[in-house]
Order: structure tokens, then C-alpha cells, then sequence
């Protein structure tokens, strides 16, 4: 069973987590930011909760940047040549 001190200690060490991921990641752009929290372990919740964004924006940010990399998300279409037939 925890004690009530402990609770108020991880509480502090959230927020000083925090702030330094705030401090790493100010002068980035916010796709940058983003991707480089994901990096670092956080959720896209609490990359929201850094960012003062909402975690919808962060996971749809997510999701483009694994698209614009080739990875996760939907499969990507081949380009097809103008005039190019489709295989059979």
C-alpha cells in the first residue's frame, strides 16, 4: 500500500518531467515536437497535456509522420505511370 507522501512525490516528478520535455522540445517545429516526445515514451495524452494541444491533433500528426516515413498506417498505394495497367 502506498502512503500519501508518494503520491505527492510521483505527482512533483510528473511535472518536472514535464517541463523538461517542454524545455527539449520549445523550439521545434510542432510535428517535430511531437515525434520527438513519441520518441521519449510519452502517450499522445500527455504530449497533448505538454504540448497544450489535444491528443486527437497529436495521434493524427502521428499517423503522418509514419505515413510520410512508410511505416503503420494504412497501406500506401503504388504510383502507377500514366496509362500503366494494373496487374492482374
Amino acid at each position: 500500500m502506498e502512503f500519501d507522501g508518494s503520491i505527492e512525490l510521483q505527482s512533483k516528478l510528473d511535472r518536472v518531467l514535464q517541463l523538461l520535455a517542454v524545455i527539449t522540445v520549445r523550439d521545434m517545429p510542432q510535428t517535430e515536437q511531437i515525434a520527438t516526445l513519441n520518441r521519449a515514451g510519452f502517450a499522445p495524452r500527455e504530449i497533448a497535456s505538454v504540448l497544450g494541444t489535444t491528443a486527437n491533433t497529436v495521434r493524427v500528426t502521428l499517423v503522418g509522420i509514419r505515413r510520410a516515413a512508410g511505416k503503420g498506417g494504412k497501406r500506401q498505394k503504388a504510383k502507377r505511370e500514366p496509362g500503366e495497367m494494373k496487374d492482374a
